[in-house]
């Protein structure tokens, strides 16, 4: 029974974390805030134009949700594609990628904050990420699979910290798969 004064809801969330920050900092500070802020505000106008919103954005982190799945993908894809645009005019050594992290789950949310397994999974399907890269969860998984034209590479059940069961995971290929012959290839991991 959920406790007074707290409600529940099934929201997609998105948590997006700064590989080698701390390196960066170490190197120049306010280069690397003046990169981050830039980066996270371009986040922001991409979560919004994707229907979603920043719940919170602590140090290098940035937590956002959407009501749907396919928004929060699509969104994750964009912003990756827009940072490493945005990447190629910075020095080799100032670049910084961002590592997302997407699921679907059942949090209590608590004014403008939300709390629960479900924020969890998704900050750690994060650190399963390649730099630049997107990792979902197989809740989410399950809702876009054929909806969009990614590719996925099914990572397998993952020992997160903190979760009681292992959480299956995918890859996000950016891009859409190809056949020999040009075709878009359907892809159907397990």
């Amino acid at each position: 029974m959920a406790q007074e004064g707290f409600k529940r809801k099934l929201t997609a969330i998105l948590s997006a974390d700064a590989e080698g920050y701390s390196r960066l900092m170490g190197e120049d500070e306010e280069a690397t805030v003046r990169t981050l802020t830039d980066y996270r505000e371009v986040m922001g106008t991409l979560i919004q134009q994707h229907n979603g919103k920043v719940l919170d954005s602590p140090g290098d982190n940035l937590l956002a949700e959407f009501d749907s799945v396919v928004d929060a993908v699509q969104c994750a894809v964009a912003v990756q594609k827009e940072i490493n645009a945005r990447n190629t005019e910075l020095p080799e050594n100032r670049k910084m990628q961002f590592r997302i992290g997407i699921n679907l789950g059942d949090v209590i949310q608590e004014e403008e904050r939300i709390y629960g397994d479900g924020v969890n999974i998704a900050a750690r399907l994060e650190g399963l990420a390649n730099p630049g890269g997107i990792c979902i969860s197989k809740t989410a998984f399950d809702q876009i699979e054929s909806k969009l034209p990614y590719g996925y590479e099914f990572l397998g059940d993952q020992p997160v910290k903190n979760i009681a069961k292992p959480v299956g995971a995918y890859r996000v290929l950016m891009e859409p798969r190809v056949t020999v012959a040009g075709e878009p290839e359907k892809d159907k991991p397990p």
